[in-house]
């Protein structure tokens, strides 16, 4: 049983705080505009970089870095939720995409 919530893609409000966990060459590649990223293995040692009182939309590319995360979130005191199927379903759904690298985004 999970101790934090999941939500579709669909339903991550506009205005959400996201956190991205994947990795550094994923999040080059294409990721959600305005996200905030941490990779997985660096979030105990950036905790301090979040906003405990804010829900924070935790996405990885399918969702199991991201549930990870959001679970130990919830430990820490934090008010996470996964968002189910990740940045796959970012894309499928239409949903805007940039990059860093100035290529066309595209999610890794």
């Amino acid at each position: 049983m999970s101790d934090h919530e999941t939500v579709t893609v669909n339903d991550v409000p506009s205005d959400a705080a996201i956190l991205d966990v994947r990795e550094d060459y994923e999040w080059v590649a294409g990721h959600a505009e305005g996200a905030l990223h941490i990779p997985l293995d660096q979030l105990p040692g950036r905790l301090e970089e979040l906003d405990p009182d804010e829900d924070l939309y935790v996405i990885c590319r399918t969702g199991g870095r991201s549930h990870r995360a959001a679970q130990w979130l919830v430990g820490q005191g934090y008010s996470a939720v996964n968002v189910a199927g990740g940045m796959d379903q970012w894309l499928e759904s239409g949903k805007p995409l940039v990059s860093d690298n100035g290529l066309k985004p595209v999610v890794l």
